[in-house]
């Protein structure tokens, strides 16, 4: 609840300022002439000689916005209605509506800044006068604990050492969005339990997130819970697949992603840690732990959380949000069930007929080569790759119609039996001829270094109705 200020004239001061020490006379003889509340930072006893009020709790100074001492206010019914800050005699005459103020002081002396707006200060202050705003249960640990062996023997860790979400860390965590804490963000799969913003930004802490980072988990978060994504599929499948998170639109840069050189590796707070925000609410909130209602059978890496930004600067075709049906330009993320990256090296390829023939033969092999129809796949075109095409003149759907047209695959190919292989389809099928991927189950994105022509495959989960679509989201504030 914010400190009420009594009405008439208020000063905060502090004996640590020189200009408060200047301006002791004038407090005391506005003090003489009528009511004048005067609150004190640092010392209760200074201005010596006037009833001063303690604010070495810096409660009012809080609540206020105190930004320098010293500040004078006129306060009538309790609300502010002016206020001058530092000494300008001027200023305060004007305020008071009194002459004469301080003849012998300066006309002009600055302030100094309040002990609330201190770096060290101003986290714990906010925590100590707002924490009643969230709502999550209090864990308290024993003097002994050590916090971040807690939080592994509690069971809310990925693996992975974690950021202790303290009332500081998760206030200043929701400064990232504009949306209301306990605003409901979606029901978390697979356990479906409501899961507020203030829960998000608790595991965004925990996953080392920045506040300006928070906005596009929130929007993953919606797209993961989405009845087209099927989180609760991807989850109990026994395949290696979690969530891929593809980052479109200005919000790239200006929360520092990377789309460049070890796009999909370690390195890049942005990219890593809200992938793994993602991951720990649907573990932390949702129940998707391995082992459990997880049951991959040897999962990957990327289930720590796959994030990157698409480089649209870079690339010769219109960005993947606009496949999803957005403007470009427009901040979006995009969800795509996948296993880990698989990297495809042509280094001699510079006919756009020849390179896409070395993508089709990799994408061959998405799930297993007589797999058809059922695997979505996600393509990352690499630079030198992508320069081939735009050099050719080749559109994003030009290239996809070629390879679509490349990987459609003889039934001689794909029965049981064939190749000496026994997986297969089943014998009636041997005369017809098979698309590797149902239609645009194939999807294309540029990102990576300038150097090596290598693209990167993302074997998908189960495409379609029967399985896992890919969900594109507007990120907002």
């Amino acid at each position: 609840m914010k400190t009420e200020l009594p009405s008439g004239l208020v000063v905060v001061v502090k004996r640590d300022c020189p200009t408060c020490e200047l301006v002791a006379p004038v407090l005391a003889d506005l003090a003489s002439r009528g009511a004048l509340s005067i609150y004190s930072q640092d010392d209760p006893d200074f201005p010596e000689g006037l009833a001063v009020r303690d604010d070495r709790e810096l409660e009012l100074s809080y609540h206020h916005d105190i930004e320098a001492v010293p500040t004078l206010l006129r306060v009538e019914e309790g609300r502010e209605v002016e206020r001058t800050e530092g000494w300008h005699r001027g200023d305060w005459e004007k305020l008071t509506g009194l002459s004469g103020l301080g003849r012998d002081l300066p006309d002009w002396r600055p302030g100094c800044g309040s002990l609330s707006q201190l770096p060290e200060q101003r986290a714990a202050l906010r925590a100590r006068f707002e924490s009643d705003t969230l709502r999550a249960r209090r864990i308290p640990l024993a003097p002994l604990e050590d916090v971040y062996e807690a939080l592994h023997e509690r069971g809310w860790s990925d693996g992975l050492p974690m950021i202790p979400p303290t009332p500081e860390r998760v206030l200043t965590m929701l400064d990232g969005t504009s949306r209301a804490p306990d605003e409901v963000v979606a029901e978390v799969p697979p356990d479906l339990v409501p899961c507020s913003v203030e829960k998000v930004a608790i595991n965004a802490v925990m996953a080392g997130c920045r506040p300006e980072y928070l906005p596009v988990v929130l929007s993953a978060l919606e797209a993961a819970c989405n009845d087209d994504f099927n989180m609760h599929g991807v989850l109990c499948t026994t395949m290696p697949v979690g969530p891929i998170l593809i980052v479109n639109g200005p919000i790239r840069r200006r929360i520092g992603m990377n789309s460049g050189k070890n796009v999909f590796g370690q390195g890049n707070r942005a990219n890593q840690s809200i992938g793994r925000a993602l991951q720990l609410v649907i573990r932390n909130l949702g129940g998707g732990r391995p082992g459990e209602v997880d049951r991959a059978t040897h999962g990957n890496p990327g289930k720590l959380g796959l994030c990157f930004a698409e480089d649209e600067e870079g690339s010769p075709w219109e960005p993947y949000c606009c496949d999803a049906g957005f403007e470009a330009g427009t901040d979006t993320v995009t969800l795509f069930a996948a296993e880990g990256p698989r990297c495809i090296v042509d280094q001699i390829s510079r006919e756009p007929e020849s390179l896409a023939r070395s993508l089709a033969a990799g994408l061959r092999g998405v799930a297993h080569p007589k797999t058809v129809m059922g695997m979505d796949a996600l393509l990352a075109v690499g630079p030198e790759h992508a320069r081939v095409f735009r050099e050719a003149g080749w559109s994003k759907t030009q290239l996809l119609e070629r390879l679509n047209e490349l990987l459609t695959i003889s039934g001689e190919e794909l029965v049981r039996g064939a190749g000496g292989i026994a997986e297969g389809l089943p014998e009636r099928l041997r005369g017809a001829s098979l698309p590797k991927f149902r239609p645009g189950g194939l999807r294309v994105v540029h990102c990576g270094g300038a150097a090596g022509l290598f693209s990167t495959i993302f074997g998908g989960w189960a495409g379609g109705a029967m399985g896992s679509q890919p969900v594109t989201r507007e990120v907002r504030p």
